[in-house]
């Protein structure tokens, strides 16, 4: 045996050791983990009861039919937030007409702040097919856990705070089940073509 192969075999065995790691998170967040009796099934996503910016009540079965994108986050956010929703913004224009058959939600995690008011000032700055979504603290906290989402409020000096979150976008096709975290990273064309996969 050469002296090589032991590092070797460890190499090996560490980057396979790894990849398991790595494909049993994505079927873990994916939802792709058979369950009991063999059926396989999204576990992230569910039914909500929320409101819009303009005030209007939106469930999970107001967007039956059409795939839509899903983004947890709020108004104060300094960077991610804006940015998401700029980039959600300009895959929606590169839809084109298509923009009517989808939507983007905007939740937030943080409803002492963003009242229905508060998110139709702040969604003013991006495309109108991008909607925020709010309510009660156990209405939001109930989507949040559906979503697997992570929100914390954090504390600042000068008594203000921010909050902690999660920033993936869920991909949902046109029955509500959870497909893959989308991509926003990419050319808006591009990003554009792989949601009108599911219209």
């Amino acid at each position: 045996m050469n002296a090589k192969t032991p590092r070797i075999l460890l190499v090996v065995s560490s980057f396979l050791g790894g990849l398991v790691v790595f494909l049993a998170a994505i079927f873990f967040i994916a939802g792709g983990v058979p369950s009991i009796g063999g059926a396989t099934g999204s576990a992230i996503g569910g039914p909500f009861n929320l409101v819009d910016q303009n005030g209007k009540t939106i469930t999970d079965r107001d967007l039956k039919g059409k795939p839509f994108l899903v983004f947890f986050g709020y108004t104060h956010c300094p960077d991610v937030c804006p940015t998401t929703l700029f980039d959600a913004s300009e895959v929606m224009r590169a839809l084109g007409k298509d923009a009517d058959r989808t939507a983007m939600l905007f939740i937030t995690v943080d409803p002492e702040r963003d009242t229905p008011a508060v998110l139709k000032n702040y969604l003013s700055s991006f495309d109108p097919h991008v909607r925020g979504l709010t309510g009660t603290t156990n209405a939001l906290a109930a989507v949040e856990k559906e979503y697997r989402v992570y929100s914390k409020k954090i504390p600042e000096k000068d008594g203000d705070y921010s909050m902690d979150h999660s920033a993936i976008v869920y991909l949902m096709d046109k029955d509500g089940r959870f497909v893959a975290p989308f991509n926003l990273a990419r050319r808006p064309a591009v990003a554009a073509a792989d949601l009108r996969k599911y219209m």
